[in-house]
């Protein structure tokens, strides 16, 4: 029996120098063999601590994930936009395109850019094989510094206005002395006339358009012929059925003639004012926030302009009223064109096609009012014309189509792919 404070008997090992449970059996510092001088003796180069410590080997198969996506996304932006890249003249061209494509600042971070002109300068010295030198740029087209150009459109513009107020003058010169055939084919003549002119000043300078837009032509036709008739034909129509015989109003018909002229430099001055901003802005927000109260200025200027041009029309005439549905019909009609200028005709053709609906179905719906039970059709134009008169029709037709194309265009032409290529 052994003493007490003896540690209890440990089981002898197996044969073979195995543990009893199989394994080899943890050797304390106590239990390792001795040298001649009494310290442990470790196995050489510690084999035995590399057996007990866990196994870090380094495994070829065990490689790093690869990177996914492209190392350089700008290359890949560029093979997309490969075209858009060759044909530029400049980075703006570029930065219009790409923003035509629905890429924003926001999304230009993708790229490891701020916003969409620095993406674009990238896009445009990379461009391989292609000619970056001032002197290997064409010109660009549109609105320029040159004078003679600039008095060639303006004249251009002048010419329906001088053309219609000719043809008032002979017929104010020859009241009373030419027959009502004469007359009749004396204002058809000066209507083709104007008509002509008219056509060559949209053809060029500030006015001309980038694509046709053939399709408006009869509703410009019907709008300018509803502001010379329309008024007494409505009247007439109310009071209970048309005679035949409609009073002319060419007063605001001359109005609007003369008022081409403003209309060009209008936008002239629309589209280099807007240039210069799109050269100096870099982020498309900046662009868009200095664009938009230069077209509000503008479409003021011009509605200015033109009501002058109405009311001195309207005194030669001997009038008294107030222009105000010629006023919105100008106002709609340089809209129109100024959206067809930068780009954007089908919203102008809606715009156009909406104000002629409501003056054709101004008359339709008096009519249609006098049938049994169907009286209900017809107030809405009768209570428009107990407001405002006959010229309350028009008046809300062509300013309501206006206000829609002006909100319009004040998000479409702040954007730069509509000024990059105008």
């Amino acid at each position: 029996m052994g003493r007490p404070n003896d540690p209890p008997a440990v089981p002898a090992p197996a044969s073979g120098g195995g543990s009893a449970t199989g394994h080899e059996p943890e050797l304390g510092p106590a239990d390792a063999p001795r040298t001649a001088d009494g310290a442990s003796g470790a196995r050489t180069g510690g084999a035995t601590a590399a057996v007990r410590a866990p196994e870090i080997a380094y495994h070829p198969a065990r490689r790093p994930a690869a990177r996914r996506g492209p190392a350089d996304p700008v290359k890949v932006l560029m093979h997309r936009h490969r075209e858009l890249c060759e044909r530029a003249v400049d980075p703006l061209e570029i930065a219009a395109g790409l923003e035509a494509h629905g890429l924003t600042d926001r999304t230009a971070a993708r790229y490891r850019h701020r916003d969409v002109f620095s993406l674009a300068e990238e896009l445009y010295a990379r461009v391989p094989g292609a000619d970056r030198s001032e002197a290997a740029r064409p010109p660009r087209p549109g609105p320029g510094p040159d004078t003679a150009a600039r008095a060639g459109w303006t004249l251009l513009a002048l010419l329906p206005g001088a053309a219609c107020l000719a043809t008032a003058g002979v017929l104010r010169s020859t009241e009373g002395v030419l027959g009502g055939e004469a007359r009749l084919a004396t204002t058809a003549v000066g209507a083709l006339l104007v008509l002509l002119a008219l056509r060559l000043c949209l053809r060029s300078g500030p006015l001309r358009a980038q694509a046709d837009i053939g399709t408006v032509t009869p509703y410009v036709c019907w709008l300018l012929g509803y502001v010379v008739y329309g008024d007494d034909l409505l009247a007439q129509v109310i009071s209970g059925g048309t005679d035949g015989h409609w009073t002319a109003a060419p007063a605001p018909l001359l109005g609007l003639a003369l008022a081409v002229a403003p209309a060009a430099w209008c936008a002239h001055l629309f589209a280099v004012h807007a240039r210069h901003r799109l050269a100096g802005s870099h982020v498309l927000a900046e662009f868009g926030a200095g664009v938009r109260p230069l077209l509000f200025g503008i479409v003021t200027l011009f509605l200015c302009a033109l009501a002058a041009l109405l009311l001195l029309a309207d005194l030669g005439y001997g009038g008294d009223g107030a222009p105000v549905a010629p006023a919105a019909l100008g106002v709609l009609l340089f809209l129109a064109r100024l959206l067809a200028v930068h780009g954007f005709p089908e919203p102008a053709a809606t715009g156009l096609a909406a104000a002629c609906a409501v003056e054709v179905a101004a008359p339709f719906l008096v009519l249609a009012g006098r049938l049994p039970g169907l009286d209900l059709l017809a107030r809405p134009v009768e209570a428009v014309v107990a407001v405002a008169g006959t010229g309350g029709v028009p008046a809300l037709a062509c300013g309501t189509a206006a206000l829609g194309l002006l909100i319009h265009a004040s998000v479409t032409l702040s954007r730069a792919s509509a000024h990059a290529t105008a």
